[in-house]
């Protein structure tokens, strides 16, 4: 990205519009994870605020060596819904890595959207069973969505089974999985959901009032589990079920202030994961890949965006 670049400018739609599969956030984030390892990225954990009223505010920075600075805001409102607006809303800086000339700004709910998935798709990859058949989600947002559109394309997937609060949501998500030529029902409870199901996809909303309702104790020996919600919904004594749990990065769970569960139950995370310090034939299940979301992943996402749209293939 040189100097004379005029600023480029991408919304959701736009970015969108862009035709990036899934599988290609996951092979970026693996590219990035590498060069984090190899001291060519660098990456601050995720800084969080808690403002009041049920918002989440959180900001991600990360400078790579191959040209760019990547910094992103974006915070969660509860009663956005209510007011007609996701629940999401944020933006994203690149600037030029050599300079800090800002050269685009993109809007943050796809790339926070298709990089969580990604993000999971990469611990997948490792993780899960390759002939996964049923997934089942609890909750149906946003994530759950892209989560479905990520494993569709890794996994024979066969089934879903939805477990949320909003009917609305659960039906949307069901419908969506049927186009793609899967059954799909609605759960009774979360329970019925889970306890079969190879994969299973945990998204409620990021609020720790809400008392644990998952178990860990509940699910098949072969499952993988994707808890993109902090582990809020899971009760703490059923996590030492799972065999193998990977976060996305060891640091930024040392020092957070809500750890998403005991420091010493954590396997390792994505970085030593994809860098091969795990032995993943060693890895067993039930797994677990429970993650707060990293800058490394909006890093890898926006780049990658930032070079199709500009037909920069590097």
């Amino acid at each position: 990205m040189g100097s004379d670049n005029a600023l480029l400018t991408l919304s959701d739609d736009d970015l969108e519009a862009l035709g990036i599969q899934p599988s290609e956030v996951a092979d970026a984030i693996e590219a990035a994870l590498i060069a984090k390892a190899e001291g060519r990225l660098h990456a601050s954990p995720k800084t969080a605020i808690l403002p009041g009223d049920g918002r989440y505010a959180m900001s991600t920075l990360a400078v790579g060596d191959d040209g760019f600075i990547v910094v992103k805001q974006v915070t969660v409102c509860p009663d956005n819904p209510a007011r007609g607006l996701p629940s999401i809303n944020g933006a994203i800086m690149v600037m030029d890595g050599p300079t800090g000339v800002l050269r685009a700004v993109l809007g943050a709910n796809w790339i926070t959207a298709v990089r969580t998935a990604a993000l999971s798709a990469v611990a997948a990859r490792r993780l899960a069973d390759p002939e996964a058949e049923t997934v089942a989600f609890v909750g149906a947002g946003v994530q759950a969505h892209s989560h479905l559109a990520a494993y569709a394309e890794m996994f024979p997937l066969k089934r879903i089974r939805v477990f949320g609060r909003g009917r609305a949501n659960v039906e949307r998500l069901c419908d969506r999985a049927r186009e793609m030529g899967l059954t799909a029902e609605a759960s009774a409870d979360a329970r019925d959901a889970g306890e079969d199901a190879d994969l299973v996809v945990t998204s409620v909303t990021l609020d720790y009032s809400i008392a644990p309702f998952l178990d860990a104790r509940w699910l098949k020996a072969n499952a993988f589990a994707a808890i993109t919600d902090a582990c809020i919904p899971w009760a703490p004594e059923g996590m030492a079920a799972f065999r193998t749990v990977i976060v996305d990065d060891r640091q930024q769970e040392l020092e957070s202030d809500k750890p998403m569960l005991p420091y010493e139950q954590i396997t390792g995370d994505l970085t030593e994961l994809v860098s091969g310090d795990i032995d993943t034939s060693r890895c067993q299940r039930p797994a677990a890949f429970a993650f707060r979301g990293i800058s490394l992943g909006d890093y890898a996402a926006s780049v990658l965006a930032v070079r199709r749209a500009t037909g920069d293939a590097a």
